[in-house]
């Protein structure tokens, strides 16, 4: 998978960063599409609010929304979470390169010692 451009990335964690919008994400995730007035239930926010943080989620393309006659269900578009995994995945490579680099200059330098 290719990775995504830092702008998108950083959408996608600044999204992410948000509790109650974790906790959407996990709703959708476990329950499928969900109407905004479902994803609003079980929080202590008005609605407008709710939309908002669905509104961040969208942006970042996280979620996406539909048209069922008065409705707009929400679904979660997990392509965008593998992306954000695969930068994950390609920045932990990266670091793990670099220590386990430095790792073998520490063991030859002790080496050098004895």
């Amino acid at each position: 998978m290719p990775l995504p451009r830092a702008n998108t990335i950083s959408r996608t964690f600044a999204a992410l960063s948000d509790p109650t919008r974790l906790t959407i994400l996990a709703r959708l995730a476990k329950q499928g599409d969900m109407t905004v007035q479902d994803i609003a239930r079980p929080f202590a926010m008005s609605l407008p609010a709710v939309s908002q943080h669905l509104k961040v989620l969208e942006q970042a393309g996280l979620i996406s929304r539909g048209r069922n006659g008065q409705q707009r269900p929400c679904r979660l578009r997990p392509e965008r979470l593998a992306a954000a995994q695969a930068w994950l995945d390609n920045t932990r490579h990266a670091w793990e390169a670099r220590l386990d680099r430095l790792e073998n200059f520490l063991a030859a330098k002790k080496d050098t010692r004895q």
